[in-house]
């Protein structure tokens, strides 16, 4: 029997056969995952949280992601993680420079979608968190799971 990570990725994978979907996906899906990072992030903060300098909704949503991929795939989580701290720090970056966060990860947000849309489009299959709306956390993985299988990282 394939484990669960295994299982979930080539399900994900069997809506995004074409090549156009794939390129699409690998510019979109980061672009995404770091919208919703900068947005988390500019969420204001209850006072529970702001007596904690690193304490927010994004760390906190972060930490629960993280532990579900560690539960599906160690090696993945590590990727992830990696990711969300580059993430991370572009973010600060954005803000140290005087931009507002949120205002740049909508325009993102909205454009990095348009794109997923036209990919499946061309795809000519829904996007599968339709069916299931882990499959948003799966979108990363996957594209982890080339760059892991390129140079020969188990997943």
């Amino acid at each position: 029997m394939a484990r669960k990570i295994e299982a979930l990725l080539a399900e994900y994978g069997e809506s995004h056969q074409n090549a156009t979907n794939k390129a699409v996906h690998w510019i979109c899906v980061p672009v995404i995952v770091w919208t919703v990072m900068a947005g988390l992030y500019a969420l204001p903060q209850p006072g529970f949280m702001s007596s904690i300098l690193w304490l927010n909704w994004l760390t906190m949503v972060l930490v629960a992601s993280l532990v579900y991929y560690l539960v599906l795939s160690p090696t993945l989580a590590v990727g992830v993680a990696l990711y969300a701290i580059v993430s991370y720090w572009i973010i600060l970056l954005i803000e140290s420079a005087g931009f507002s966060v949120w205002q740049v990860a909508l325009v993102l947000f909205v454009l990095a979608w348009v794109g997923q849309f036209w990919g499946h489009k061309v795809e000519g299959k829904k996007p599968s968190f339709f069916q299931d709306i882990q499959f948003l956390l799966i979108g990363p993985a996957w594209l982890l799971s080339f760059l892991y299988k390129r140079f020969g990282i188990p997943v």
